[in-house]
């Protein structure tokens, strides 16, 4: 995979697609990755039932994640590969980004 392609077609990322893809590292359904994020952000994101489904299509659609199984009636993802790629590239930017603001500012208050 060619990093300089991910980067271009898929950074940055928005933070739906962002934490859908960071719950996908343990394999969920719909229902326990809205939850997820919503536990991991503490309420700050809670992704409808419709962004999360049409999210999860796309994300499919682009083979970052993939449909693993279904569990009563439940279709479970995880994450592909390219999707852990895409993820780690995605880190590395928002990292860049917070320690370019850190020198900037001379740290968080």
């Amino acid at each position: 995979m060619d990093t300089d392609i991910l980067k271009k077609n898929y950074l940055p990322m928005t933070e739906t697609a962002y934490y859908i893809l960071l719950s996908l590292y343990e394999d969920r359904h719909g229902y326990g990755i809205m939850q997820h994020v919503e536990n991991i952000t503490e309420g700050r994101i809670n992704i409808g039932a419709g962004t999360m489904y049409g999210t999860l299509s796309k994300l499919e659609k682009e083979n970052l994640i993939i449909h693993e199984k279904e569990i009563d009636r439940k279709k479970i993802y995880k994450l592909s590969e390219k999707g852990q790629k895409v993820l780690i590239l995605e880190l590395e930017r928002l990292e860049k980004l917070l320690n370019d603001g850190k020198v900037e500012i001379g740290g968080l208050k």
